[in-house]
């Protein structure tokens, strides 16, 4: 369909229609199976608790990566939309990193609820005052989005932001090489048997470029670094499965820019390297220009005081971290939320038009502190549950209250800890049916997806920008009845978007 979808009625007329006969489907898997194996579009085995624990076979194994059978519809209109903003958000959320008086007043306000990104924002003020300056910052960021459209609504189709990542954004290579399992589709197979009613062209298929972007992101941040021969480490979690999202990066840094890549963890870190005097980070005898976190969002990724530990190590040395610790707090819910009150995005967004299509992304944000706002908040809350999020200062997946979760949640806790969460309008997104692969199985759901959009943002030590733009996107899909939205936490599948 080439117009732009301007009314819900129009988007969701617009959407073809899958079987839910997954009978006549079956020798779809093979074959999809045996393309992701051959396009390394992969994760690691879970592990196995009993005897076939410790099965030798176990070490090597991998499976296929959850998919959808066939791309889900996302306006076009919108698609373009965030597309285009993102290198708009880039910049906001540099200026936030850097305005401290910002950041400590929103940070400070949380009190003591909570503990993991307290600890975090203390590590910044100690980086702080010590005046450790780096050669460069690197940004990789990726801007979550629903469509609201609800039935018989005044507007047409609007993608809301659900959240904005800053620190290991995932799934940017698989998300790229499931567009590419798509298309395969599209020209090997015609959705036969999978299409019931529309048609898909090749057209609506949008080209993805998050394969590549992390990596040429990272190497041009490297460059600042000013050392050709140094390395990369990438600090992964132990026992990851999400390895061969991360290990194309590892490719593309090598393969087109010649630099090598180490993975560690933060207890490897403090076992394994030292800071020089004059503040450079080495692994034995190789200097570390950057190090790009695919660790360390969660309170589970630091166990111990090792962790701790070895994320100052970097934090305190000369190598570029991705995120900085500003950029990490940056991307707190509670920044979210007190950048959607009247004038905030202004303070960082002087052209008035872009200010304007920042703040058109943001449902309703509130407190649930002891303000007046939080207190009026926290009644909504409890009364209205189902038209409501409630949000924890966390990422990865699996940390947000809905309906009917959410008055039991506030029952527990005390005022004091509430100011640790924020209350989020929920956004109706139009259920679609489709047909998931997960674990060989495929099954025909009602689905919701979520269109991630990436963005590269790199900058010298003097804040002159070097890169600002649009990295790709990823577009994760769920069943209906499933709030979150995590592909690692084991609540979505990789899908790609189909514009209509």
């Amino acid at each position: 369909m080439s117009k732009l979808t301007r009314t819900v009625s129009d988007f969701l007329a617009s959407r073809p229609q899958y079987t839910r006969n997954i009978g006549k489907l079956q020798a779809y898997i093979d074959t999809v199976i045996d393309w992701e194996a051959a396009h390394g579009l992969v994760l690691r085995a879970p592990r196995l608790d009993g005897g076939d624990s410790k099965a030798e076979w176990l070490k090597a194994a991998l499976v296929p990566a959850p998919v959808a059978l066939a791309p889900s519809p996302i306006p076009r209109s919108e698609f373009e939309k965030v597309v285009a903003l993102q290198p708009a958000l880039n910049m906001l959320f540099d200026r936030i990193s850097q305005d401290h008086e910002f950041l400590s007043a929103t940070l400070e306000s949380l009190g003591t609820s909570d503990e993991f990104t307290a600890r975090v924002y203390a590590m910044y003020l100690k980086q702080r005052a010590l005046g450790i300056r780096k050669p460069g910052v690197i940004g990789i960021h990726r801007s979550d989005y629903l469509i609201d459209a609800p039935e018989g609504g005044s507007h047409g189709p609007r993608a809301k932001q659900v959240e904005f990542n800053t620190i290991a954004a995932s799934f940017a290579s698989l998300s790229s090489i499931v567009g590419d399992l798509h298309r395969y589709l599209l020209e090997r197979t015609g959705f036969a048997g999978l299409l019931e009613a529309g048609t898909i062209s090749k057209s609506q298929l949008p080209e993805n470029e998050s394969l590549t972007s992390i990596g040429d992101g990272i190497a041009s941040g490297f460059e600042l670094y000013g050392k050709k021969d140094a390395i990369v480490v990438m600090v992964v979690q132990p026992g990851e499965r999400n390895v061969y999202d991360q290990r194309w990066v590892e490719s593309r840094l090598w393969e087109r820019h010649g630099i090598r890549v180490v993975r560690l963890t933060f207890a490897d870190i403090l076992e394994q390297c030292v800071v020089g005097s004059d503040d450079r980070l080495f692994l034995g005898n190789e200097e570390i220009a950057v190090a790009y976190y695919r660790s360390g969002y969660a309170p589970t990724d630091f166990p111990s005081e090792r962790e701790w530990e070895g994320r100052w190590l970097v934090e305190k040395s000369r190598a570029i971290s991705v995120p900085n610790l500003a950029y990490h707090l940056a991307g707190c819910k509670k920044i979210q939320q007190v950048l959607a009150q009247p004038g905030v995005v202004e303070r960082f967004v002087s052209d008035r038009q872009t200010a304007e299509l920042v703040r058109e992304c943001f449902v309703g944000l509130f407190p649930l502190d002891g303000s007046q706002e939080g207190k009026r908040a926290y009644e909504q809350a409890l009364t209205d549950p189902a038209n409501f999020v409630v949000k924890p200062q966390r990422e990865g997946g699996g940390y947000n209250s809905y309906g009917e979760d959410i008055p039991r949640l506030l029952g527990r806790i005390s005022e004091e800890e509430r100011r640790g969460y924020i209350l989020m309008d929920l956004i109706r997104a139009p259920g679609f049916r489709n047909v998931l692969l997960r674990n060989g199985e495929l099954v025909a759901s009602e689905v919701v997806s979520e269109l991630g959009i990436y963005g590269i943002w790199v900058s010298d030590a003097d804040g002159n920008v070097v890169v600002n733009r649009h990295g790709g996107h990823l577009l994760r899909t769920k069943a209906s009845d499933v709030y979150e939205g995590g592909v690692a936490a084991g609540f979505a599948v990789i899908d790609s978007p189909l514009l209509v």
